[in-house]
């Protein structure tokens, strides 16, 4: 086995943490990156959207709702213009990122979706659940090609062959199994794993079959043989990841903290490195660079591996690698017949292949079946709300209009330097110096990239070299430095360290120029200092929350909203409006009257997270109200007495005269640079019927 070999002391790093952001406005769930461009990355979260974003970008491009219960799945197509989200309803959405829409609403499962896939060629996917189903379905005509039963546990991966014959799917019953899609029935299963099946992985060429497990091994499997070729024995944790070469000349294996290179016939690891991404979740490669992404509740944290740098080949002799050179012709007779997948050419062909007649017949639930009204109902509530205008034009857009040029290129990431050190020596408190090269003050935006540092090497007690990843400089895809400007005025939802406490008023008063220990007492006593306020403030808090939960419970949302408004915090009223964001059939025209006055003072508040939650209700309401508004104040006047058209007309002319106050501010607040400019961008757009 290959010695762990820690980044070397060179012009840069060969691996960085690139991004860190939040994600969602609760835990993240799921993710996964666009394999094909490696630039496109799909967050699932318990706040039951799916967030798209774009590699290296703190803004998300577009966010897509219509989930009642949080996101366990999320995966691109293989042109990453359609992207499938499985909630732990058991329900799927499939959605068309270039429409900004929803296609498709799909139902069948009984339990939480854990794992998706596209079928490489046409408008199929496949899904498996806890249930221990899985299910075949049509995208275009809404139904269930095929359900293939076999498992007794969770599928918790599915992946389809190259040649889009075959699919394979893994299982907490720790084993693999092959299924035929033509003839509709299981070819083989696999049962050489002692735990759970994490992830399996197709050759890109070759009849060959590559799994991980929660037995810390990797096993590889021949699709002619049907019989175990290789096994590593060497990973330390669960195996998260595995992705073969573009070329599949060797294995990637990702596991926490982790990444490994492996060749087989015979067994063999190249390299070990140590890469601080903590329990990653997906790979992909672009130009010979990987990226690793994972999450941590709201958080999802991006790392880049130079692929130029990392050993892909050479022999191997008591845990050292003798030479880098590339591997002789195969010494394996096995290798060398191993069959290579046929992949249709023609456009008729992939038609032919997405109309097999065989599975139409064996259809258990019906192709063609109609849908049904809460389907229909699901896809009506949906929306894609494009949050990054600029990036959605950039990324999706130039698909629907005829290009004279060269596609854009995805340039690498540029590597950092490896001299950007931390020296942290044992010492007292009071005497934690850190030394860092000087540099320019850098422009923030929101939301801000944390800056993490990584472990590159152990150390003697004596002194610890800690690395931190310099600030990414600004590629064709960000905004040109010059045009940010720092807001000192929003407080971030992302943030480094707590808004008003001060590091130094937890250390003592130097004496005599110098700095003394603190003994417990004194540090004690500063850390309690604030400690009863906030206590007290917590608990009245909590008790105004109660009082609206109480009249929540009656299903009265107006009242329980009212409440919350006279409590005279904010932090109530925010709590509220993001529980009747996540469902807009909660907004009634009377809501509307009674928070829009509440939302004009979140958009002007320091706090990001209030900034965030008034936009989003107030686009909410402009969408929801505004046809009606309009409508009611243009009308004639009714003949006779109509009192609850009296009713509709005076609530609809408050909220017009809100919604007047309210563009003055948002027309103010679009002149902003980022997130927040383009979100009232957006919002200025649709309060521009107002003036007419």
């Amino acid at each position: 086995m290959a010695t762990v070999r820690m980044a070397q002391s060179s012009a840069t790093k060969v691996a960085w943490k690139l991004q860190d952001m939040v994600a969602h406005s609760s835990n993240v769930s799921s993710l996964v990156l666009g394999k094909s461009s490696g630039r496109l990355l799909a967050t699932g979260g318990e706040d039951c959207r799916v967030n798209i974003w774009a590699v290296n970008k703190p803004n998300c491009i577009m966010s897509l709702t219509g989930h009642n219960t949080p996101v366990e799945c999320v995966q691109f197509n293989s042109s990453e213009e359609q992207v499938v989200a499985g909630s732990q309803s058991g329900s799927l959405r499939v959605w068309d990122l270039e429409a900004a829409k929803i296609l498709r609403t799909l139902t069948g499962h009984k339990a939480n979706i854990c794992s998706l896939d596209f079928h490489p060629f046409g408008e199929y996917l496949a899904s498996g659940s806890m249930d221990t189903n899985i299910k075949l379905w049509d995208v275009r005509r809404k139904g269930c090609v095929f359900r293939y039963k076999g498992h007794t546990q969770a599928v918790r991966f599915l992946a389809f062959s190259p040649d889009g014959k075959w699919l394979a799917s893994a299982s907490d019953d720790s084993t693999i199994k092959l299924w035929d899609l033509t003839a509709g029935k299981m070819i083989t299963d696999f049962t050489a794993h002692t735990s759970s099946v994490s992830v399996v992985q197709f050759h890109p060429n070759e009849y060959l079959l590559a799994s991980g497990s929660a037995d810390r091994t990797i096993k590889l499997w021949d699709l002619e043989k049907f019989k175990m070729i290789g096994s590593s024995e060497g990973e330390t944790g669960v195996v998260r990841c595995v992705l073969f070469s573009p070329d599949g000349s060797c294995l990637y294996s990702g596991s926490e903290d982790t990444l490994r290179v492996y060749g087989w016939e015979p067994d063999r690891c190249f390299d070990v490195l140590h890469v601080a991404w903590g329990k990653v979740a997906d790979l992909a490669i672009c130009n010979n660079q990987m990226i690793g992404v994972s999450h941590s509740q709201m958080s999802v944290s991006l790392h880049v591996v130079d692929l130029s740098r990392v050993k892909k080949s050479g022999s191997v002799i008591q845990g050292l690698i003798q030479d880098d050179k590339p591997l002789a012709a195969p010494t394996s007779k096995a290798t060398t017949l191993r069959r290579n997948y046929e992949r249709p050419i023609t456009s008729c062909n992939r038609q032919k292949m997405k109309q097999t007649p065989d599975a139409d017949r064996r259809s258990p639930e019906g192709e063609g079946r109609s849908p049904s009204s809460e389907e229909e109902r699901d896809e009506k509530e949906s929306s894609a709300e494009i949050t990054n205008p600029d990036d959605y034009r950039e990324i999706f857009q130039p698909h629907n209009a005829i290009s004279r040029t060269p596609p854009k290129r995805n340039d690498p990431f540029p590597a950092p330097l490896e001299d950007d050190t931390i020296l942290i020596k044992p010492c007292p408190a009071a005497e934690i110096r850190t030394t860092m090269p000087n540099r320019a003050p850098a422009a923030s935006s929101t939301p801000v990239l944390r800056v993490e540092p990584t472990v590159v090497a152990a150390a003697p007690p004596a002194a610890v070299s800690v690395v931190t990843a310099p600030l990414t400089p600004p590629s064709r895809h960000s905004a040109p430095t010059s045009k940010l400007k720092p807001s000192s005025e929003v407080i971030p939802s992302t943030r480094n360290e707590p808004i008003g406490l001060n590091a130094g008023d937890f250390l003592p008063p130097a004496r005599s120029g110098k700095t003394s220990v603190a003994t417990e007492e004194e540090a004690l006593s500063q850390i309690r200092k604030g400690h009863d306020t906030m206590c007290v403030m917590l608990t009245s808090r909590h008790k105004n929350l109660n009082v609206v939960c109480a009249v929540w419970a009656g299903n009265d949302i107006k009242t329980s909203l009212d409440s919350a408004v006279s409590m005279n915090d904010l932090s109530i009223v925010v709590d509220v409006l993001n529980i009747i964001n996540l469902k807009p059939s909660l907004w009634k025209l009377d809501t509307c009257s009674s928070i829009l006055p509440q939302i004009e003072e979140l958009l002007q508040s320091k706090y990001e997270s209030y900034v965030h939650t008034g936009c989003t209700s107030l686009k909410m309401i402009l969408k929801r109200f505004w046809p009606l508004i309009s409508d009611t104040l243009t009308a004639p006047p009714s003949v006779g007495v109509d009192i609850t058209r009296e009713e509709r007309l005076q609530k609809c002319k408050a909220c017009y005269k809100q919604l007047k106050n309210l563009s003055n501010v948002v027309k103010n607040r679009a002149e902003q640079v980022g997130r927040h400019g383009s979100t009232f961008k957006e919002l200025q757009l649709l309060m521009a019927p107002l003036d007419y």
